[in-house]
């Protein structure tokens, strides 16, 4: 099973990442379950996640207020690496990593993906109630400032639009783009002043998010709301066109 987590953004919880166990749902609720929600909108034991024959799926166990994924009501679906959770008054992302491939020599070693993610499992993941370890503190967490995986530098840089030419270095692992504001901020009228955000967890696992934009948010000219970056994707905002670079 490649490695997989919830990462919070939104609610009770914002921040947190909860890792999803291979052996057994991972069950959200405001009572009962791994991961409690203290959301008067959440029902006691209000939906799972599950991993089986090799993909992820979510089923609502008859809530009140319903679960929903990418804005869509659901009672069970499969789950898509990216795939936006909406519980109550909280959102989730399931972020999945990569599996390592086998080596020439007979010793499996760890991909650049994995050795993102376990950077990303020490030193920032809660455990699982009955894990262990000892649980982290949520202050312990990474927050709305997430760091950026030790040997990666990422930029972006605007190929079309009024900004041209400017180029933005990750400073850290979550750039926001908006109009005149933020850690990419542009000129261009027809972006929102919170129009999206980047997420890098691992070289393999940036991720796209549209934050209520106006005019939409466009993944290599397709228009997204959760999407997964590659190094030379474009990202267009407005009439604003960038370009991913991702090195080590």
């Amino acid at each position: 099973m490649p490695k997989a987590f919830l990462h919070m953004v939104s609610g009770v919880k914002q921040g947190l990442n909860v890792p999803i166990p291979a052996d057994a749902p991972l069950v959200i609720g405001r009572k009962r379950g791994d991961l409690l929600l203290d959301d008067p909108l959440i029902s006691g034991r209000h939906c799972q996640v599950s991993y089986r024959d090799g993909r992820y799926y979510l089923k609502d166990l008859g809530s009140t207020n319903g679960t929903a994924v990418d804005g869509r009501m659901v009672r069970e679906t499969q789950l898509r690496p990216g795939a936006e959770l909406t519980i109550g008054s909280c959102r989730a992302i399931l972020y999945v990593g990569d599996e390592a491939p086998e080596e020439s020599d007979g010793i499996a070693r760890p991909n650049a993906s994995q050795l993102d993610l376990a950077w990303l499992l020490d030193e920032e993941l809660v455990e699982l109630p009955g894990s262990p370890e000892k649980t982290r503190n949520p202050a312990d967490v990474i927050g709305q400032d997430l760091r950026l995986p030790p040997g990666l530098n990422a930029m972006i840089e605007v190929v079309a639009g009024q900004d041209a030419g400017r180029v933005f270095r990750f400073a850290r692992g979550n750039i926001s783009v908006g109009r005149r504001q933020g850690e990419v901020p542009l000129s261009d009228v027809e972006v929102s002043r919170n129009h999206a955000v980047i997420e890098v967890f691992g070289r393999e696992m940036i991720f796209l998010r549209d934050l209520g934009s106006t005019n939409g948010t466009y993944h290599n000219g397709r228009r997204v709301v959760v999407s997964r970056l590659s190094d030379g994707d474009t990202v267009g905002v407005g009439k604003t066109v960038m370009r991913l670079s991702v090195t080590r």
